[in-house]
């Protein structure tokens, strides 16, 4: 396994735009979190808004560059031809799947543990002006940190799920538009259908919107799934594409 991870993160170092995406993902999370703290307050009554869903908002956005982060990883090998030389070279493919996937996990931990921590730092800042106590801003807090740390692995799902994808289907544009697709699809299917217990479901079978769950941290009763149980929605659709797309790897010719 030591070669396969060295060959992947050589490659991925290596790939045109790797370091502009990472980049990006930051910068996109940080910025579009300051601009939703930059446009709420809060009454000294008290108000409606979940202080770490706004400080983390940034992740709904930035979630698209790691999906594309993850498709590029495989299909651009597909699209280049590479991927043969690759599977001539270590001919075990769910080792070569398996080594991808760690790789790119590293890297999204990393990468979206400096952004969800910029994130916080920057909005805390712009909140406390915005009319929001200091309490409900504190990042070492339960539920706080707990969103915090839920960003992240939510963010190392969504890579794990845009490679299973990839892997199925191959190419670079379609892989994008089915992780993207299915990621907002049902946000706008909830919003389009009236009956309370279809949006119920649709929620709770929804990759986006249960896995986002982990980042509330206020009325938490009213939620179709506790925080965790949200996430682990998430990871079961991860799950489900990655042993597809394995076992199509196997299955295929390169």
């Amino acid at each position: 396994m030591r070669e396969h991870l060295h060959a992947e993160w050589t490659k991925l170092r290596t790939l045109p735009g790797t370091g502009r995406l990472l980049l990006t993902i930051v910068v996109l999370t940080v910025a579009v979190s300051v601009a939703a703290s930059a446009v709420v307050s809060c009454a000294a009554a008290g108000c409606g808004y979940d202080p770490a869903k706004i400080s983390f908002f940034g992740v709904q956005v930035s979630q698209a560059v790691v999906a594309i982060l993850a498709v590029v990883v495989i299909s651009g090998e597909y699209g280049t031809g590479m991927i043969r030389l690759t599977l001539t070279a270590m001919p075990r493919r769910t080792s070569v799947l398996a080594a991808k996937a760690i790789i790119l996990v590293g890297l999204t931990l990393i990468v979206g543990s400096v952004a969800v921590l910029a994130s916080a730092l920057a909005a805390r800042r712009i909140l406390l002006g915005n009319g929001f106590t200091a309490d409900m801003l504190i990042l070492t807090s339960g539920p706080m940190l707990r969103a915090a740390v839920g960003s992240v692995l939510y963010l190392a799902l969504i890579a794990l799920f845009s490679l299973g994808v990839a892997t199925a289907v191959r190419d670079s544009a379609t892989a994008i538009g089915v992780v993207l697709g299915l990621l907002y699809l049902f946000p706008a299917l909830i919003l389009m259908i009236s009956d309370e217990d279809w949006q119920r479901l649709l929620w709770q079978l929804s990759p986006m919107n249960a896995g986002l769950a982990v980042q509330a941290t206020t009325d938490l009763a009213a939620l179709p799934l506790s925080p965790w149980a949200g996430l682990g929605v998430l990871a079961a659709w991860a799950t489900a594409a990655l042993l597809g797309g394995g076992l199509l790897l196997r299955a295929r010719d390169a």
